[in-house]
């Protein structure tokens, strides 16, 4: 039972993948595919079905090129 607490806290901490990946979103410029699979260990198109479920989801994601590359962002939460 102790041992369930200590890992249940543990990966409270750590957070996941989906944090990871908001997370990048959420600075200035944003995130750009390399950026998330490098940060989630995902394939490209593991990375960009994320995007999708979280816009399926009402997350509102802007996406732009900076340098030739293309970044994501968070452009609004749900609800906001």
């Amino acid at each position: 039972m102790a041992d369930e607490k200590t890992r249940a806290s543990a990966n409270a901490k750590r957070g996941t993948k989906n944090d990871k990946v908001i997370a990048l979103l959420k600075r200035d410029g944003g995130a750009s595919l390399d950026e998330i699979t490098k940060a989630t260990g995902w394939l490209p198109h593991s990375a960009r079905a994320v995007l999708t479920g979280f816009r399926k989801k009402g997350l509102k994601i802007a996406k732009a090129k900076i340098d030739g590359v293309t970044h994501w962002s968070v452009a609004a939460e749900p609800g906001k």
